[in-house]
């Protein structure tokens, strides 16, 4: 049971638009409102719509440039655009994390002079929001919408895929790629100091220690899910993944179609564009000559393509995954983590094709957790095929899958996240905090 509120707070939420960071981050802001706190939250115009249906006050963006993540043109990122992982990596780091940062800096110490928030709740890659928030003196928490992506001891470098090390060869592995994921963030280390200064703030000597300065670092995933630590930071809490179908979709039953005897398969390969047509093309020649319906959700990126598709296979604009995943016998995804973490919460196998950013990790949890299996996203549709038959024939992997969704289910829902956001508004609480 959720414990009552002493006194209505105010909370300002920053936010870009990446796709599956949005509904997660809304959920919370929607759940605090439920509670009878005031949520404001700095965003870019395509969000006002799904901002407002949540209850909560949309700021537009001031000096951050406007952008869309499921259009080709108005993409802030286009990590599409580049040739390999690390060239992807790079756009994200500098057209985002710290390209952005003057930005989100300047809008959210406007945000802050206006609308005098108790605690702002900034997703955790927005590092303007830190900034702003540290200058202003104001209670911050960093909404990490994946697994954890800082260093921590035991965890293997993110970014790379990687499942944990193995004896001595795994040990090498990571001691020689950690110092390179530091040398790729401060890289740009200048970039953040320069923020920084014209912000009045002292400058750092390494970025993360920019996330050492946040009240609360809340990672919105199971442990259930995640790779195991041998210890975190102190201001890092795992609050569980936060579920709710977007209060902006529209009702959705299933209508009647095919044979309900056989295996549903969900394909879900993302709501922004990452050039994902022809996987789409290639799960739709692989699912046509097996005994299954498929389910093909197409998002507003793919939304008008069009698809030729077999008689037990169909394509919709959107399906709410928590509505169609508990009749689903496997759900083929990019790995994004929203999509891998639904489908676990109902206990059903995943087929992961990482296509950039987060996917490459969270599709190695869901092989080490014996909950699915990751392919390339390049790979034929026979391969594609083979895979789809392994997963819908051996039951261990439903079996994986069944026992991250217990864990799921002790995560609570979002009462250990509302906690931790209403506590930062206490000053009780701070106070003893700090001692």
């Amino acid at each position: 049971m959720e414990h009552a509120i002493r006194q209505p707070g105010h909370y300002l939420f920053v936010l870009w638009d990446g796709g599956g960071n949005v509904p997660p981050q809304l959920a919370l802001a929607r759940r605090l409102t439920e509670r009878g706190h005031h949520v404001s939250i700095l965003a870019p115009r395509v969000l006002r719509s799904r901002i407002e249906a949540a209850g909560c006050q949309f700021v537009p963006l001031r000096d951050t440039p406007e952008h869309d993540s499921s259009s080709r043109t108005e993409d802030l990122l286009r990590d599409w655009e580049a040739r390999t992982s690390m060239g992807a990596a790079g756009l994200v780091r500098d057209r985002l994390i710290f390209g952005t940062a003057a930005g989100y800096a300047s809008d959210v110490m406007a945000a802050i002079a206006d609308k005098r928030p108790d605690v702002v709740v900034t997703d955790y890659l927005l590092l303007g929001g830190y900034i702003a928030a540290e200058r202003a003196g104001v209670p911050l928490a960093a909404l990490i919408h994946t697994v954890y992506p800082l260093p921590a001891p035991g965890m293997p470098p993110y970014g790379m895929g990687f499942q944990p090390a193995k004896g001595a060869p795994g040990r090498v592995r990571d001691a020689l790629f950690a110092p390179v994921f530091r040398r790729f963030y401060n890289a740009r280390l200048k970039n953040l100091n320069d923020v920084r200064t014209a912000m009045g703030l002292q400058p750092l000597t390494s970025v993360f220690e920019q996330f050492g300065r946040v009240n609360r670092m809340l990672v919105l995933t199971s442990q259930a899910f995640d790779f195991p630590a041998d210890s975190l930071p102190a201001n890092v809490r795992y609050v569980g993944p936060q579920l709710d179908d977007p209060a902006w979709l529209a009702p959705w039953e299933p209508a009647p179609w095919g044979d309900d005897n056989l295996p549903l398969v969900l394909v879900s390969l993302s709501t922004t564009y990452q050039q994902q047509a022809d996987v789409v093309r290639r799960v739709v020649a692989a699912l046509a000559d097996l005994p299954v319906q498929g389910l093909v959700t197409l998002g507003p990126a793919l939304d008008g393509e069009r698809f030729p598709l077999p008689p037990n296979v169909r394509a919709v604009s959107y399906a709410p995954h928590c509505l169609v995943c508990p009749h689903a016998d496997l759900v083929i995804t990019h790995g994004g983590h929203g999509t891998v973490i639904t489908a676990l919460k109902f206990g059903v196998p995943l087929l992961c094709l990482p296509m950039g950013r987060d996917q490459g990790d969270n599709a190695a949890r869901v092989a080490w957790r014996g909950a699915g299996i990751r392919c390339s996203s390049k790979a034929d549709a026979k391969t594609l095929r083979r895979a789809i038959q392994q997963l819908l024939e051996q039951p261990r992997f439903r079996a994986g899958a069944r026992q991250i969704a217990a864990g799921i289910s002790r995560d609570g829902g979002s009462a250990t996240a509302i906690a931790e956001l209403e506590g930062l508004a206490s000053p009780l609480a701070l106070a003893s905090e700090s001692e």
